[in-house]
């Protein structure tokens, strides 16, 4: 295990600021070791983070955190945050049920100044932090940092759109990782950052404009002079252009250059923009061969970065490899398809299909909004677009979902992951919204597979549907029955009766078919396999009411505007008046932890569900004898 003498006695980023200067540059040692240990038994975020430590430590070092506003965009870099302003001893406790997050938290922390976990936030956060320093007139700086990904987002360029027409006191730190530049072009783009940053260029600056706006053409061919030159060596002019001062790029990773130049900016005013560097994954070799296979990771040998361990769940394929392998099928059958993703690639289980049909594939970058509108144009023009993204991002996007594919009845398959509980990603990215949002648009079909079998007959029925389709499945895996080969449709809003008992029916949709097929076996109730959240299988429920004495509805999704209501609507609209027990996910924000943990604690377990049948029964009794 290794030792970290300077490590251990910050406690806080006050600890932080009474290291010498020359001490920085081992503690970004000891705090990049810490992290791939720490990481390595956790699981989580990695690779961004190890990018990020000197960034970090900088920052920390340089501002009066937490009086000054530190905002992180996203998260995943923000782990050696964590462990400099506090929480090194909780890391072991990182997104487990009762520990702390994986992404920053308000009531976690002061010094996580706003909880993120969706990108492209940071700036426009951020800014409305230094326009409320502004107004209380009080002195405080406030840094937004975001990532190179993050910029892809057209909310990132709505706030500086927006901050650069205004004088408030702003820094954006660009954190770009996916650029490299030579040791030579980095030598001197580090050296031009601390001369454009410092006083004496920012004085003669001022003073030039003063002198030369006497003569207007003078000033015009200065300004355009600089713009040019700066244009030659340093990809600012975007951002000038925008409104703000630009500096960079500056290598990262050099941590004399980052607290020199942070240091100029911070007496700066008005809208500052600094242009960072660095590596995904620095300083542990399998991490930087494969950023991308250590972005999210499970727990691994600290040593060798293999995994310890197959995530828990199931032999077969996880229902995003289903997709993937449905898709790419699909895709040979009709050369209609585009699969389309807003930078969601690995996690949606595109590689495979953007490799074999590149020319079908689109990455759009952080960009929710665009996919969709994106996959409504193409569908305009006889495409078939599938669209791949996790529920918690479609959320992002709902009004183009509405008002560009809904009213116009296109037929686009949204095929969304991550639907409910996520376990240790937390509220940010759980999808426990999703059958609620959908089933009260128009046009739309929204199904929920009960295994991976199903899954991808679904997903066949929804290509093939000539409208706006949906099918929703969870992370992970399955109950285990592996999909035939083929592309075989399902009938549209017909549900399928599992089981027949007595008294009870459990009505269940998606994940929940597996848990209430076994407390239907344990109470002797009746388990219906739903399949179709719109349309309802309005025939089986009429009928199931007229020979059960009680309905449990069971969902991986919130209970209110959920698949338990619209049955309730169907009865309600037939003059059926049922004993009914709705089981899904609280009228609340479910934490992060282990995910069946989670179900388990929200009722939704075969234990949970049996205990329901049960309950109802006695209910049942009660009134029966008391009528009696």
């Amino acid at each position: 295990m290794p030792e970290f003498p300077l490590l251990e006695h910050i406690n806080d980023a006050n600890d932080l600021r009474q290291l010498a200067p020359d001490q920085l540059a081992p503690l970004a040692d000891e705090l990049r070791a810490f992290l791939i240990q720490s990481v390595s038994q956790t699981g989580g975020h990695l690779a961004s983070g190890l990018g990020t430590v000197e960034l970090t430590i900088a920052l920390h070092y340089v501002f009066n955190t937490p009086h000054d506003r530190l905002v992180w965009d996203v998260g995943h870099q923000s782990y050696p945050h964590k462990i400099l302003t506090g929480r090194r001893d909780r890391m072991d406790t990182m997104r487990k049920q009762g520990g702390i997050a994986g992404f920053p938290k308000r009531d976690e922390s002061p010094y996580d100044t706003f909880g993120v976990g969706h990108s492209s936030t940071s700036i426009s956060a951020a800014l409305g932090m230094a326009l409320a320093t502004q107004q209380a007139d009080e002195e405080r700086e406030v840094v937004a940092v975001i990532g190179d990904g993050a910029m892809t987002a057209g909310m990132a360029f709505e706030a500086l759109n927006h901050a650069g027409a205004l004088d408030a006191n702003l820094l954006v730190v660009l954190n770009d990782n996916d650029m490299s530049i030579s040791a030579n072009v980095g030598g001197l783009s580090n050296y031009l950052a601390r001369i454009l940053s410092g006083k004496l260029y920012l004085t003669a600056r001022e003073g030039s404009k003063k002198v030369l706006s006497t003569i207007p053409s003078m000033w015009e061919l200065a300004k355009r002079a600089e713009e040019h030159m700066k244009g030659m060596v340093i990809p600012g002019t975007l951002f000038e252009e925008l409104g703000f001062n630009y500096i960079g790029p500056v290598d990262g990773h050099d941590l004399d250059t980052l607290t020199k130049t942070l240091g100029n900016l911070k007496s700066l005013k008005g809208p500052q923009f600094l242009h960072v560097v660095t590596k995904k994954g620095k300083g542990f070799a399998p991490a930087e061969e494969n950023p991308c296979a250590f972005h999210g990771v499970g727990s691994y040998d600290p040593d060798t970065g293999e995994p310890l361990s197959r995530p828990a769940g199931g032999s077969g394929p996880t229902y995003t490899q289903v997709f993937g392998d449905w898709i790419c099928d699909m895709a040979a059958s009709d050369p209609h398809l585009i699969g389309i993703t807003p930078a969601m690639r690995e996690g949606s289980g595109l590689v495979r299909f953007s490799e074999e049909y590149a020319d079908r594939y689109q990455d759009v970058g952080i960009a929710e909004q665009h996919a969709v509108t994106l996959a409504a144009g193409m569908a305009c023009e006889g495409l078939k677009p599938v669209v791949a993204i996790y529920s918690t991002f479609l959320q992002r996007a709902y009004d183009q979902l509405i008002h560009d594919v809904a009213i116009q009845n296109l037929p686009i398959l949204f095929a969304i992951d991550r639907a409910g509980l996520v376990g240790a990603d937390g509220p940010t990215h759980a999808g426990n919204l999703d059958l609620s949002f959908l089933r009260c648009i128009p046009n739309m079909l929204v199904m929920a597979p009960a295994d991976e079998a199903e899954c991808r007959q679904m997903l066949s029925t929804g290509f093939r549907h000539n409208g706006p389709a949906a099918v929703r499945y969870p992370r992970g895996f399955g109950p285990g029955i592996i999909p035939a080969q083929d592309l075989d449709t399902l009938p549209i809003g017909q549900a399928e009766l599992r089981r027949e008992g007595a008294g009870v029916a459990i009505l269940a949709f998606g994940s929940m078919v597996s848990p209430a097929e076994q407390a239907g076996r344990e109470s002797d109730a009746t388990v219906v396999n739903m399949r179709f959240v719109k349309p309802l299988d309005e025939a089986l429920i009429l009928q199931l009411a007229k020979t059960h004495d009680a309905f449990v509805t069971v969902e991986e999704n919130v209970i209110a505007g959920g698949a338990g209501s619209a049955v309730s609507e169907c009865l309600a609209a037939h003059g059926i008046n049922l004993p009914m027990t709705h089981l899904g996910l609280p009228d609340r924000f479910v934490e992060h932890g282990n995910h069946q943990q989670l179900l388990s604690a929200c009722g939704l377990d075969a234990t949970g569900i049996r205990a329901a049948v049960e309950a109802l029964r006695g209910n049942n009794l009660a009134r029966s004898h008391a009528i009696t």
